[in-house]
């Protein structure tokens, strides 16, 4: 498993709950370190062990931790970068929907031996969709769930998300559009501000 998707995890920890949940964690998962170094490639039975861990410690089912580290990926000050890249994906929550197939590809071009699991969006009817994700990692809909769910309130949409299920590597979430303006956005401009 790479290691930018080793170092989220351990972000998501520490940022949401401290070193020392992080730490504890680490330890019941059996690892000889604390830290991920970004950009090593790391034994894929790591992350699943790390996630059963920290589901463990916290004392909470694996989907829940994983849909909150979604909403963590997009909605952090710390990983702001990563919601200004998927922001790009269109000005409508519908056309943001219809980049995530070519989110696997974006994040090569970024990083290229970071493989992310397969997307596919299949539209059943203007309003309603389904994310097919397939990942060798149970939960990866969740974060996808919590992704969605951050990013349709950051357009200002009003969508309802359901985990339909995996089995074979693929999670289904059904998303049904409500509304397209419920509220107002959250601001995107194209070009980043220094502060």
């Amino acid at each position: 498993m790479h290691g930018l998707i080793n170092r989220a995890i351990q972000c998501f920890v520490t940022d949401s709950y401290g070193t020392d949940k992080w730490v504890e964690a680490t330890r019941f998962a059996d690892l000889d370190f604390v830290e991920f170094e970004a950009m090593l490639i790391y034994d894929d039975d790591i992350t699943p062990g790390l996630l059963n861990a920290i589901s463990q410690i916290l004392g909470r089912p694996r989907s829940d931790v994983m849909e909150d580290m979604g909403t963590y990926l997009v909605s952090h000050p710390n990983v702001e970068a990563l919601r200004r890249l998927l922001r790009f994906g269109g000005v409508t929550f519908v056309e943001f929907l219809h980049s995530l197939d070519d989110l696997p590809d974006r994040a090569r071009l970024a990083v290229s031996d970071l493989n992310l699991p397969r997307i596919e969006l299949r539209d059943h009817s203007p309003t309603h969709f389904s994310l097919i994700c397939e990942s060798p990692i149970d939960g990866y809909g969740h974060v996808m769930m919590g992704i969605l769910r951050t990013m349709a309130d950051d357009y200002g949409a009003l969508a309802l998300l359901e985990h339909t299920g995996r089995g074979n590597g693929i999670e289904t979430i059904s998303v049904t559009l409500v509304e397209t303006e419920f509220a107002e956005g959250r601001v995107f401009d194209l070009g980043a501000r220094a502060s």
